[in-house]
């Protein structure tokens, strides 16, 4: 190994190390103590954006849990350590392998990034916890990204089969995440508030760890405590916009159309009894995450600079704008001087065609991004999913430098072709590039690292 690449194996450990102190931020455990105090009686809940919500637990008969998503199982081992005696019990369906033990809470494995049969047990046991609840009795609702996939279950005609069908015919569409949802919540028992609707006259105290660009609470987990913006008529206009109307199942398409008719009710809205019930709180979000990766950055001796918290697009074509960003950077033409560390987050999409191989966004992301650097020495590329998972991989992305598209070559892995073929992870994992950490236990959308030492030819006098 030659000097120039040993130098860009040590950016790469260290891009390592921001990441991780980014996920280590915004960790369930953690966010639940700082979130949820019990004084007496009083249970605080207090949001990242410094709202408060007070509920006297004096004179309630029942607090019972229900949780969904990557990262709840933690959360929900944290409000069982508060609550003790005081909490009944729940139920929380998580992704499979996202696991921890816990004492009174019933934990359900589910399928992601679409649902399986135990997505709809436990929608069905969650629902049915929910409708026992009266007036005097508190449901606490956990929710983190993940939710629309591990907790779902459908009105007559749609079965499992044909919802499946339709999330991996918009998921491979490269439709962003608001606009799957809004197709998600109107063929759904659980999502539009839904919830809200099974709990009522009970009061639900909702926490939220946010896994969409600009925390909008009736996207993230398809929004099943809270009020919904969308109609039918919108889901049936996703379904156009994308062109996949033709695809969607018979079962799918008729619900959707018989709600635009107005035939089936819609989902819950603003003036609905069951959502004034309700407080939601957002207890975690990629802006945590983000500031923890700046303030680590710092440690290692780079200069930070958040570039955005709202990055989307076209995964390659991201990859290949911030990989040139690094390189003029480090040329002294960026937005800050090297050595720096330049941090997106966000999430980005791939549209799928052809022939498709093995990789996620951040697989993707990445070898597009090395394409850039190549032969380039002081600039290394990260991008990974918080929650350890990228695509349907055990990888959670990808970190590269100028020798990767190289060393794919010298291994036997054309590298254009794995790019054109959606097939980075092979090529990442022969290279050493691939990251894995396993299920990380939290979940605030993906986040990119660019650092760039500086170009030693460069006149700084």
């Amino acid at each position: 190994m030659s000097d120039a690449e040993a130098r860009a194996a040590e950016l790469r450990a260290r891009a390592l190390d921001i990441f991780s102190a980014a996920v280590e931020s915004v960790h369930p455990c953690q966010l639940i103590e700082e979130a949820l105090t019990l004084r007496g009686t009083i249970l605080e809940a207090r949001g990242v954006s410094g709202r408060t919500v007070e509920i006297d637990l004096n004179g309630l008969e029942r607090i019972v849990l229900a949780g969904f998503g990557k990262a709840v199982a933690p959360m929900a081992a944290a409000v069982e350590e508060l609550l003790d005696d005081r909490l009944e019990g729940g139920i929380v369906a998580v992704k499979h392998g996202h696991v921890c033990p816990l004492e009174k809470v019933d934990l359900i494995e589910a399928g992601h990034p679409v649902p399986d049969e135990g997505s709809v047990e436990a929608a069905q046991r969650i629902l049915s916890l929910l409708e026992s609840l009266g007036e005097k009795d508190l449901a606490l609702v956990l929710i983190t990204g993940g939710g629309s996939a591990v907790l779902d279950a459908y009105p007559e005609p749609i079965t499992l089969a044909e919802a499946r069908e339709t999330f991996s015919i918009l998921l491979a569409s490269g439709a962003p995440i608001q606009d799957v949802n809004a197709v998600r919540k109107h063929i759904s028992l659980v999502k539009g508030g839904r919830l809200a609707h099974a709990a009522c006259p009970a009061r639900v105290l909702t926490l939220v760890l946010s896994d969409v660009i600009g925390d909008p609470l009736s996207v993230i987990a398809s929004g099943p405590t809270v009020s919904d913006p969308t109609t039918y008529a919108d889901a049936l206009a996703v379904l156009d916009r994308f062109g996949v109307r033709p695809q969607v199942p018979a079962g799918v398409l008729a619900r959707l159309e018989a709600g635009q008719r107005g035939e089936v009710p819609e989902t819950a809205k603003e003036d609905d009894e069951a959502c004034r019930l309700t407080e939601t709180i957002i207890i975690g979000n990629l802006e945590r995450a983000v500031s923890a990766a700046a303030e680590r950055a710092r440690r290692h001796g780079f200069e930070p600079r958040i570039l955005t918290t709202a990055q989307e697009g076209e995964a390659a074509e991201v990859g290949r704008e911030l990989a040139r960003l690094a390189l003029a950077t480090r040329r002294g033409e960026g937005p800050v001087s090297p050595p720096c560390c330049l941090i997106a987050g966000g999430e980005t999409t791939v549209t799928i065609s052809g022939e498709v191989g093995r990789g996620g966004r951040n697989q993707e992301l990445a070898l597009a991004a090395a394409a850039e650097l190549t032969g380039t020495p002081g600039v290394a590329v990260l991008s990974a999913g918080t929650d350890g998972t990228d695509g349907p991989t055990d990888a959670a992305g990808g970190v590269v430098d100028g020798w990767t598209w190289p060393r794919a070559e010298a291994a036997g892995f054309p590298p254009a072709e794995h790019l054109v073929g959606h097939d980075a992870y092979p090529l990442l994992e022969a290279t050493g590039n691939l990251i894995r950490t396993g299920p990380t236990m939290t979940n605030v959308m993906d986040l990119i690292l660019l650092v760039a030492e500086p170009d030693p030819g460069l006149d700084t006098g």
